[in-house]
């Protein structure tokens, strides 16, 4: 069975030819050329048989066998472009010589009510011609230059168009309906064939007509037949319902990860002697909404909080429950509770919010003081230390129970963190993987990172941004399986020599001799302009802690790029600033602390509180 060819030169051409007996090839938008399809376009098959019945069947199987691969075609597509696309490619030329598809502008997600005005925007146009290709056969290209259409249609409230819509059945180009609506849809100048050579096909959702489809034949071809407006109702229905769910898929994966990217910090702190990079990379499209975070969270004393956790799954569920945790894990560290505290009450937060909500965690607190880190893990990959020397251990921590198991306890590890090492926090997205295991990736991971470091010297630390890229490089084609959270610590430290600590008695004396203290630590740092300042601000903050210390109270400065002052005692209750009356005699404390510090705060600790306030330097 062969296809006619639809043109003069076509017809010349296989009279000429009448030995072979080959199709006309298809040649794609792209330039691809593609074998034309293996039936007869539906109401344009011819052949052999014994009777105009046989004739009849073969036609019938021919459009049967056609609605079958063109809507196997437009299933195919994932998003509204592709099943747009796959509807055209399904259709020209087999079915039409061109077609046009005019969608709702604004589309309606779900039930959402459509925008007014009922405006129709051209969202794709195909048409197919022969030519003639310097002696070479016949073949399909794409018009370089389609008939012009209307690119907007506002579709009036009882007009021809509407009315057409409104009825969802497709109508033949030759009906009073289409000769009125056509027009109005297409613009007066667009012609339209005669005969039967037109249907224009709405196209329905499940709740509401989204667009319309015109089918178009040329005057040399055979029209369409009655059948062929079911075979084009078939293609809307399909097309539309199409459109609807990746609409619908496409908005909720919006949602989801803006859903996900909000519950993540927009930047991160820049604690006192440590530096921090991060990334985040979602998975594949298959399931690009997962439940990893990391999170950076400055405490008292210089210290900073390190945590990543990965909850388990790829949905809004996770995302959400993600975010919930997090939420969690700011307020205990907020409280200064120790690390393995902290994965406990986590995971009793887990166990509220409802059964099998699992989730990995990893939580690490730095002291830039003492040059120590605490880490306790909830089921987490290990973290990998980089020593300045490039060599890159994976620290042995507990591994732990991932959290929402409940009755399990968690065990914390206190370990050195020498100045110029780097801590990479990540989560099991970076090493695992259909093609490898996680303690494969684990040991690939460590080894990447020793070789990044020995290309900068074993005197110099790599740079912490490219470090994280050149992590994440490692990446193989199939390794995306699961986002990925990652959280790099260059660990500075603060010297001990720029370090001033002291107890003081909670007594009438405090004040003064806080004052004399700091002067000298001053003085020992050349920094001589700042004492004014200093003198008073640790006055007022001295006296209002001694005010309610019944322990000693704590004083510690701290030279960095800023001079960082913190003064503690055992009272839970934080200062609040207050505007004084001119009959107060005090209550001017922290307005005199909020006018000359740089920045200042006040943390709740488990056995008191800090107070602290900081100075430029320069």
């Amino acid at each position: 069975m062969t296809e006619h060819p639809t043109s003069h030169e076509g017809r010349k051409a296989m009279a000429a030819r009448p030995q072979e007996r080959t199709r006309p090839r298809q040649e794609t938008a792209a330039g691809a050329t593609a074998a034309a399809v293996a039936v007869p376009p539906p109401g344009g098959g011819s052949g052999g048989g014994t009777g105009p019945d046989a004739a009849a069947a073969r036609r019938e199987g021919d459009r049967l066998r056609f609605v079958g691969a063109a809507t196997r075609r437009i299933a195919r597509g994932l998003d509204l472009d592709e099943i747009v696309l796959g509807l055209c490619r399904a259709t020209v030329p087999t079915f039409s010589d061109a077609i046009l598809v005019y969608l709702r502008d604004p589309l309606p997600v779900g039930d959402e009510r459509p925008a007014e005005p009922f405006v129709l925007r051209l969202r794709r146009t195909d048409r197919l011609r022969l030519t003639d290709l310097e002696g070479e056969e016949l073949v399909l290209v794409p018009d370089p230059d389609p008939t012009p259409a209307a690119e907007l249609c506002e579709v009036r409230s009882g007009s021809a168009l509407a009315e057409v819509l409104r009825g969802v059945r497709p109508v033949p180009g030759d009906s009073a309906a289409a000769r009125a609506a056509l027009p109005e849809l297409l613009g007066g100048d667009h012609p339209l064939p005669a005969g039967q050579r037109a249907i224009l096909a709405p196209l329905r959702g499940r709740r509401r007509v989204i667009g319309a489809a015109v089918f178009l034949r040329r005057p040399e071809r055979a029209g369409f037949e009655p059948n062929d407006l079911l075979v084009a109702a078939q293609l809307a229905t399909h097309t539309a319902l199409g459109i609807d769910k990746a609409v619908l898929y496409g908005r909720e994966a919006y949602i989801a990860d803006e859903l996900q990217r909000t519950m993540l910090p927009d930047s991160l702190p820049q604690p006192t002697g440590v530096r921090l990079a991060s990334r985040y990379l979602p998975a594949a499209e298959t399931a690009r909404v997962g439940g990893d975070w990391y999170d950076a969270i400055p405490l008292p004393g210089s210290r900073v909080a390190l945590v990543v956790g990965d909850v388990m799954g790829h949905s809004m569920t996770s995302a959400a429950i993600m975010g919930q945790l997090r939420t969690t894990a700011q307020t205990l560290a907020g409280l200064d509770l120790p690390p393995q505290e902290v994965l406990h009450h986590l995971d009793e937060q887990a166990q509220r919010l409802g059964e099998n909500r699992m989730a990995t965690c990893m939580y690490a607190v730095y002291d830039p003081v003492s040059h120590r880190i605490t880490i306790a893990n909830a089921g987490h990959p290990p973290p990998i230390l980089l020593h300045l020397g490039g060599r890159a251990e994976v620290l042995r921590v507990p591994p732990g129970a991932p959290i929402g198991v409940g009755g399990v306890d968690f065990e914390a590890v206190e370990l050195d963190a020498p100045a110029g090492a780097t801590l990479l926090l990540y989560t099991d997205g970076l090493v695992e993987s259909r093609l490898r295991d996680v303690w494969t990736g684990i040991e690939q991971l460590r080894e990447r990172l020793a070789a990044t470091a020995q290309l900068t010297g074993p005197d110099h630390s790599p740079p912490l941004e490219a470090l994280c890229d050149d992590v994440l490089d490692m990446l193989g084609p199939g390794d995306r399986d699961d986002d990925i959270a990652l959280l790099a610590a260059r660990f500075d430290g603060i010297a001990p020599s720029d370090v001033a600590y002291w107890f003081l008695e909670p007594e009438d004396a405090a004040p003064g001799r806080a004052r004399r203290l700091a002067r000298r630590a001053l003085a020992r740092w050349d920094l001589e302009e700042l004492s004014d300042s200093v003198e008073l601000l640790i006055s007022e903050v001295v006296t209002n802690a001694v005010r309610y210390a019944e322990r000693p109270v704590t004083l510690r400065l701290l030279r960095t790029d800023v001079l960082r002052c913190e003064v503690g005692d055992d009272s839970p209750q934080l200062p609040r600033q207050r505007r004084a009356r001119d009959t107060d005699e005090g209550g001017r404390g922290l307005f005199l602390v909020n006018r000359l510090a740089r920045r200042w705060g006040a943390t709740r600790l488990s056995g008191g509180k800090v107070v602290w306030f900081e100075l430029a330097t320069r």
